[in-house]
């Protein structure tokens, strides 16, 4: 950009600047109370919270108990633990008879290692100089 126009946009976040500075004294409201201070005249009216709820004795007094479980609620839940439990016990029966079929199974001898080329790089590489450049 030209120089100018440079000037002329510093000018403008310049002038931006001062003038919001101006407008906040302006603008600032009178002189407040600092911490300790009693607040001068009645201290104010009370708000009335038209939409304010008291607490609950549940807030208080923490959730009610949960309701008694029927026989058939019992029942449900009873079939649906035993299912988990053969659904765990056939997964672990399956994680059983995978390790045995890997630990069973002749264990491929690792590739070797690939050549080291960069090694022979630094090998051939010249020694540095004995003096720093600078």
């Amino acid at each position: 950009m030209p120089r100018p126009v440079l000037n002329v946009v510093a000018g403008l976040i310049g002038a931006s600047a001062v003038g919001a500075f101006t407008l906040g004294i302006v603008t600032a409201p009178a002189r407040g109370r600092l911490p300790g201070e009693r607040a001068q005249g009645d201290g104010g009216q009370a708000i009335q919270a038209t939409e304010a709820t008291p607490l609950g004795s549940e807030r208080i007094e923490g959730p009610p108990a949960p309701p008694e479980l029927t026989e058939e609620e019992k029942a449900k839940l009873e079939e649906e633990k035993a299912r988990k439990a053969e659904a765990a016990a056939a997964a672990r029966l399956a994680a059983a008879e995978m390790a045995k079929a890997t630990v069973e199974a002749p264990a491929a001898p690792p590739p070797p290692p690939p050549p080291d080329k960069v090694g022979e790089i630094l090998e051939k590489a010249a020694p540095p100089p004995e003096e720093p450049p600078f």
